[in-house]
């Protein structure tokens, strides 16, 4: 009897018909938040609800028919569902083999998208253990910063000029810059969607163009370390966890990736031993459609009221130096009048320094 017993049972192992491998629910990795056009962003949209999409997810790992099943005016809807297409994803599996499924995928609205994507616990743990090393809640109290410092070009690793400059932010997205240079004095400013800066070679003041605002958005406000830590991006873009990458010897550094809706990733490297921001990295593409690999990395934390800041910040283009920030002051929390992001009437109004 138990020889006929045994018999059973490795026939039905090894046919696979007993003990078959459990089915696999769909897995989203990632889902992007659905962004708003310039239009949109101007108008001020004040409609409030739920966009709910049908959407088919393939076997071979790709976004098929996508079907709404409740809507919002605006281009709204539309955004929904461009948004939809790029969702990366596992696909469900049954007995061990993909297979296509159908999924309700809801958008949020109200005075913007809400984030309704799935948190990565292990991105999360890094982005939490760099807030706690840099200052816990007194990081994330922080309102206002106001800096003083050098900021060097560089060519062939050696400086070739510097100027001086003073950077007041007021978080999230306000920031005017003051460069000082053999006397002559330029700004740039912006706040939110938009900005302007002052030529002090020729005493103009002109509006940023629609380009230079998106570049400043982009490639200062989304690569920004603050950006990330503070949590700015919550309803813009994804958090993703990417692993290790090797630091040196004996070293790996703890990655993270923001998934921007606009095809833009930002990756942050955190040291693995105490959690401290190394470097932020992403792309680029230059006039000559030319793809330049950016890199910010971090060094020489001061401890300021508790909170952690790097005052060396060195940029690289395709591994080649050509910046550094050197910090040599720098403040929190002080009181910041609005006027300071306002454009002036003349340029007079600009010929005194910032007093705080």
């Amino acid at each position: 009897m138990k020889k006929f017993l045994f018999t059973i049972f490795f026939t039905l192992l090894f046919s696979g018909s007993a003990f078959a491998q459990e089915s696999q629910p769909l897995k989203i990795l990632e889902r992007p938040t659905p962004k708003l056009t310039e239009e949109q962003r101007k108008s001020s949209i004040e409609v409030q609800g739920t966009i709910t999409l049908r959407v088919e997810f393939l076997d071979n790992g790709q976004i098929g028919k996508i079907t709404p099943v409740s809507s919002l005016p605006y281009g709204l809807t539309e955004n929904a569902i461009e948004a939809a297409k790029k969702i990366k994803f596992e696909p469900e599996k049954k007995d061990g083999v993909p297979i296509a499924t159908f999924k309700a995928i809801s958008y949020s609205f109200k005075y913007g998208w809400i984030d309704e994507s799935p948190k990565d616990e292990k991105a999360e743990a890094v982005i939490k253990r760099a807030v706690e090393n840099l200052g816990g809640d007194k990081y994330l109290q922080v309102k206002s910063q106001i800096a003083r410092g050098k900021y060097h070009i560089m060519r062939d690793g050696a400086l070739i000029s510097f100027q001086t400059f003073v950077d007041v932010i007021v978080y999230p997205n306000k920031e005017r810059t003051e460069f000082k240079f053999n006397g002559v004095k330029n700004i740039q400013t912006n706040t939110g969607d938009e900005g302007w800066v002052f030529d002090g070679a020729a005493q103009a003041i002109s509006e940023q163009s629609k380009e230079q605002i998106e570049n400043f958005k982009r490639f200062q406000l989304q690569t920004s370390l603050d950006h990330l830590l503070r949590g700015s991006w919550r309803g813009r873009a994804s958090l993703v966890y990417v692993g290790k990458r090797e630091a040196g010897v004996g070293t790996r550094n703890e990655v993270v990736k923001l998934v921007f809706a606009e095809d833009f990733e930002v990756e942050f490297e955190f040291a693995a031993s105490d959690g401290i921001p190394i470097k932020a990295r992403y792309k680029r593409t230059s006039p000559d459609n030319e793809e330049i690999k950016e890199e910010d990395r971090y060094a020489q934390f001061v401890d300021i009221q508790g909170i952690k800041a790097p005052f060396i910040v060195d940029h690289f283009s395709n591994n080649v130096q050509t910046s550094r920030i050197n910090y040599e002051s720098m403040e929190f929390n002080k009181s910041v009048a609005d006027w300071v992001f306002l454009k002036p009437s003349n340029a007079k109004d600009l010929k005194k320094d910032l007093k705080f």
